[in-house]
């Protein structure tokens, strides 16, 4: 009972750290030029497949070894996860903007979005709160069966490559739906 209560207190912790500073870290941290050069080069598709694969080669990592791996490889993966996530939603919203530079406040509107987490007007501490929540929620469902090593690295890696290619569904569906402007 105590060690789950301790789970659930340090959840809640690195819910607030990631929301307060790490969404903003990683997004400071992607460098809009290199996406933009990459998906003219290769081509949405291709770019979202290159980003599908770097997470599942974290997830393979961190499952690879069962226990040892995943104490070290988790924290690894899930900053790899979302940095992949944001890469693609970034790729895609050049690919349909035809603009690479992306505001942060109106990139985690779309990925508030993309995660079915309630979005408003302004970015909100509850919004980026609710972000890092569903995220961790979604990880942590995974988790477990990290723990056999072999077969934690295949769950790892198809369920981190399948995730970057749903999620990548969700942001392309959402960019081509048009933006419709009531005039009075």
């Amino acid at each position: 009972m105590e060690s789950l209560r301790r789970i659930r207190d340090n959840a809640k912790i690195y819910i607030e750290e990631l929301s307060h500073n790490g969404f903003q870290q990683i997004f400071d941290h992607i460098d809009q030029l290199k996406i933009k050069n990459g998906v003219d080069r290769l081509g949405l598709d291709k770019f979202i497949e290159q980003c599908a694969y770097l997470a599942a080669g974290s997830g393979v990592i961190s499952g690879s070894g069962g226990m040892i791996t995943m104490v070290i490889g988790i924290p690894m993966d899930f900053i790899n996860l979302v940095t992949q996530q944001f890469r693609i939603t970034m790729a895609i919203m050049y690919y349909y903007r035809g603009t690479y530079e992306i505001d942060f406040n109106e990139f985690m509107r779309l990925v508030a979005t993309s995660l079915r987490v309630e979005a408003g007007v302004a970015v909100t501490k509850t919004m980026m709160e609710g972000i890092a929540e569903k995220m961790l929620r979604i990880f942590g469902t995974r988790t477990a069966e990290r723990l056999i090593p072999i077969v934690g690295a295949a769950i790892g890696g198809t369920t981190n490559y399948l995730f970057i290619k749903r999620m990548a569904v969700l942001v392309k569906q959402m960019q081509m739906e048009p933006v419709v402007i009531q005039v009075n």
